[in-house]
């Protein structure tokens, strides 16, 4: 069987080009109008939002999962269906039977797939491009190692070696931190800012301490997309994007605490359901000037 070869992509296009993408699931709008364009490779787009925001849908449309309603996203130029062999993906769950007899190398080899066929045998370079990702995220040592045999955290950096093994062009990945734990938290944003020098690189986090830090963009999406072309965002961005009262965290300052405001999931605020959570930024006004010293010293609690 012969092997698969990759189709050809305007190497001038943007990496993503995303233009009024609607999502539904039946009469349900997960994401709306949403715009986005990434020319190219050297920065890392952190995505953060509650639960239920539409961020997993977002990365799936991006690779020709799901179905959009309405709007346009290229891929390289191509539609995401074609573009998905330039994409390595790292998903939120990775649904794997950790009993089942199959070694790290063997997972890793899954992600060349694409280029070898589901009927034809790995190839020489296939096994080389495999032992190459695992070296990226620290794990060739451990190749022979049965993936139930290895902790959570170490499996973790060989889902993102399986993505790798494909060579990707743009990497996507949901939640990569889950299950790491500071030290390897470290190592993971070590890995990418060195990553993100050759590809462009999208990462869904709930750990907005990390995005804040290792992220060089931040959009947050709760439904809409709400983009800052770098991590500052005021008191009016993160109550449009998460829509309940939100403590946020000033680096060098004092947290303050948001007022409840009527049109969350409760008139007072109370039903929120995600509860205070803390962010790391610069405290500014929706004009973007930073607040004077006093008033980010303030504790504000309605």
């Amino acid at each position: 069987m012969q092997q698969h070869t990759k189709s050809n992509f305007n190497e001038n296009a943007p990496v993503l080009d995303v233009k009024n993408l609607w999502v539904r699931y039946d009469t349900h709008t997960v994401l709306e109008n949403v715009s986005l364009r990434i020319s190219g490779p050297g920065e890392i787009l952190g995505i953060i939002g509650p639960n239920g925001g539409g961020k997993t849908t977002f990365l799936k449309s991006v690779l020709g999962l799901i179905p959009i309603s309405k709007g346009e996203i290229s891929v390289f130029g191509l539609p995401p269906e074609k573009a998905r062999q330039y994409i390595g993906y790292v998903p939120q769950y990775s649904k794997y039977d950790y009993d089942f007899p199959i070694s790290v190398m063997e997972v890793v080899l899954t992600g060349r797939l694409k280029r070898a066929g589901l009927f034809r045998r790995y190839s020489q370079a296939d096994k080389e491009a495999a032992e190459k990702a695992l070296e990226t995220v620290g794990m060739l040592e451990f190749k022979d190692k049965q993936i139930g045999e290895i902790s959570g955290g170490q499996r973790q950096r060989v889902f993102i070696a399986r993505a790798l093994s494909n060579d990707p062009k743009f990497l996507l990945m949901d939640e990569p931190n889950t299950g790491l734990d500071t030290f390897m938290q470290d190592e993971l944003y070590r890995i990418l800012a060195e990553l993100k020098k050759k590809m462009a690189i999208i990462v869904i986090s709930h750990d907005v301490g990390a995005v804040s830090a290792h992220m060089d963009k931040i959009a947050c999406m709760n439904r809409r997309l709400f983009f800052h072309d770098g991590k500052e965002m005021s008191r009016e961005d993160f109550i449009a994007s998460y829509g309940c009262s939100i403590d946020l965290v000033a680096h060098g300052v004092p947290h303050r605490v948001l007022g409840t405001h009527p049109y969350a999931h409760g008139a007072d605020g109370s039903a929120c359901g995600c509860g205070s959570t803390h962010i790391p930024i610069s405290l500014t006004d929706s004009s973007g000037n930073e607040k004077d010293a006093e008033e980010k010293d303030a504790v504000e609690a309605e």
